[in-house]
């Protein structure tokens, strides 16, 4: 009796059979008159004694929406879900047969208020679908109508006027998927995948989107849930009745066991984790840095890669000062390029390293510097930018700058790029690469076998060459989307994974931090006593006690994925969630 107190004391969540807690809650009082759709006042809502329903509250409500994009077209399509579907058909289609689930039929809709004289669509396509096995689990109603704007805004008008049992409204953004979750038709992992693949604009999106979709995530993150409960029941029936009943399984088997299974889901927490961070590139895009000396071609360079003229080119040195960003689609992977300011310093040193001349760098140069060392910190991948030069004897040599080299090599992905390849000849140029492989890339950590690409951006500009790759630009592309592939890649039995969320990630965190505090909680519990015999003094009782919790926590955490289980804050997880969905969706 003692333990089970404490435990309700410690968790507050637990209380005795004959013990419940109650729970006040107070409403503010309305100065503000409330008007009803009567234009009645409405003595009671305006004292809050009743206040506006939430979505969970407003499921017997029949709703409608366009589910096409507005504007002209051949076909609308118009959804409603809900209770009133059959009320809403025998308003719309006065004197007509019942229509034939999951079957396409031809009718004439009339304004439910006009006794079949006024004609709305003369030729829609209607289909019912009844409850459960549709798409929200409730009565589906779906309207193909033409598409003009008049005749679209005349049968959403006339829908709201057809007499039924219950309330008839728009829906609210996303209110046709999130009844679907609340019927259980799709978990919260289907629902964020569902929002992805509407917001995809590049093949690699769509594709992640698709993966998780399949409800293979939810359906292991539940997986999960239902082991931790399962653990933490076995273990309070140890707290609970270890002195009172003979167990077929000592204690030290018991936590051992679980032991086991949370390290097991431990290990597919950091591999979901990974996954993550792989998807969540696919889909914000990832961050590509132009960095290097100025005059080296990193604004020509980007504007041949996205086609426009993202940024200035000038010979004068110093000419981007602010960051430039332009997105683009490469062979399906959404990409931001940043062209950043040229790298130098107030004492340029010449191509051996020695000191060279002093240069004037203003004030809104260094800033441009400093904002671009931060740009390339924050990217995902940098290249490198260098150029074929003749130095002030006409000697040939490659311009670099070692801080931008030094800066690259604590990136994951980096290239290394040699502008201007035709300003010598071939034999020189192998010569000139050959000597800056050695000398200078071979003595940076992490360019140790890196090989420059050679590109000529002014050879790229010419529109009537016949080569197939002129100025060799199309190579960088090629290199960039075998980097995009090594980050963004799962092997062929892991890409469901491609699904996960950053919300998803940042609750596996949470739950992952639990599971560790549970293994902290038992191993600082010796239960290996001796002669098999398990202590049950007030400490070890009280570490159990608090590894059962951190069980609870983290199967709570799971079940925030997937809206399962006792998740308190299910309307707030909505909103985050349905935010971003359109209305009809």
């Amino acid at each position: 009796m003692y333990r089970a107190a404490r435990r309700c004391l410690f968790t507050c969540s637990r209380w005795p059979r004959n013990i419940r807690p109650v729970h006040l809650t107070r409403q503010p009082l309305q100065v503000a008159r409330a008007i009803s759709t009567s234009g009645q006042l409405n003595s009671i809502d305006h004292l809050g004694v009743f206040p506006r329903q939430s979505p969970l509250q407003q499921r017997d409500d029949t709703i409608y929406a366009l589910s096409t994009a507005e504007g002209r077209a051949g076909i609308a399509v118009i959804r409603i879900s809900g209770p009133s579907c059959k009320s809403i058909y025998d308003g719309l289609c006065p004197n007509k047969t019942s229509l034939k689930p999951r079957y396409a039929s031809i009718r004439t809709l009339y304004h439910p208020e006009s006794n079949g004289s006024e004609i709305l669509d003369a030729e829609a396509l209607v289909l019912f679908f009844p409850s459960p096995r549709t798409v929200t689990g409730d009565d589906v109603l779906e309207l193909h109508v033409h598409g003009g704007s008049a005749t679209v805004k005349a049968v959403l008008a006339a829908i709201p006027k057809c007499v039924a049992g219950g309330p008839i409204r728009y829906a609210e953004p996303g209110e046709f998927t999130k009844r679907a979750f609340l019927n259980d038709r799709l978990d919260l992992a289907q629902v964020e995948a569902l929002s992805e693949t509407l917001a995809a604009e590049t093949e690699q999106q769509r594709r992640a989107a698709v993966r998780g979709s399949s409800g293979a995530l939810g359906r292991t993150y539940e997986d999960w849930r239902q082991q931790l409960l399962q653990a933490r029941a076995e273990m309070e029936a140890l707290i609970d009745f270890s002195e009172d009943q003979h167990f077929e399984e000592s204690p030290t088997s018991l936590v051992g066991n679980v032991t086991k299974q949370v390290k097991q889901i431990l290990q597919s927490i950091h591999v979901h984790e990974g996954a993550s961070e792989r998807s969540e590139l696919l889909r914000n895009g990832i961050k590509i840095a132009l960095v290097g000396p100025p005059n080296v071609g990193k604004s020509s360079l980007m504007n041949q890669i996205v086609g426009r003229e993202a940024s200035i080119v000038s010979g004068e040195s110093g000419t981007t000062r602010d960051i430039i960003e332009a997105n683009l689609d490469i062979r399906g992977y959404l990409c931001t390029f940043a062209d950043t300011a040229g790298f130098r310093s107030a004492v340029e040193k010449d191509h051996t390293g020695r000191r060279g001349s002093e240069v004037k760098i203003g004030a809104v140069e260094e800033e441009g510097i400093r904002r671009a060392r931060v740009k390339a910190t924050q990217s995902d991948v940098i290249i490198v930018l260098a150029s074929v030069e003749a130095d002030t004897l006409g000697k040939p040599h490659i311009r670099f700058d070692m801080e931008t080299l030094r800066l690259a090599a604590g990136c994951k992905e980096r290239l290394v790029v040699v502008n201007k390849r035709d300003a010598v000849s071939s034999e020189v140029l192998h010569s000139l690469v050959r000597q800056f492989t050695e000398d200078v890339l071979s003595k940076v950590e992490g360019f140790e076998t890196a090989q420059p690409i050679l590109i000529s951006c002014r050879e790229a500009q010419d529109l009537g060459s016949d080569q197939i790759d002129p100025g060799g630009i199309r190579r960088v592309t090629d290199h960039l989307v075998l980097s995009f592939r090594d980050m963004t890649s799962l092997p062929a039995t892991l890409q469901d994974l491609h699904g996960v969320t950053e919300r998803q990630r940042q609750l596996l965190v949470k739950c992952r931090g639990h599971l560790e505090s549970y293994l902290e909680s038992v191993g600082a519990t010796d239960l290996a006593a001796h002669d098999g015999v398990p202590d049950t003094n007030h400490s070890h009782d009280t570490d159990i006690t608090m590894a059962a919790e951190h069980l609870r926590y983290a199967a709570n955490y799971l079940g925030r994925i997937t809206g399962r289980g006792e998740v308190g804050d299910v309307e707030e997880i909505l909103g985050v969630i349905f935010e971003k969905f359109c209305v009809g969706k």
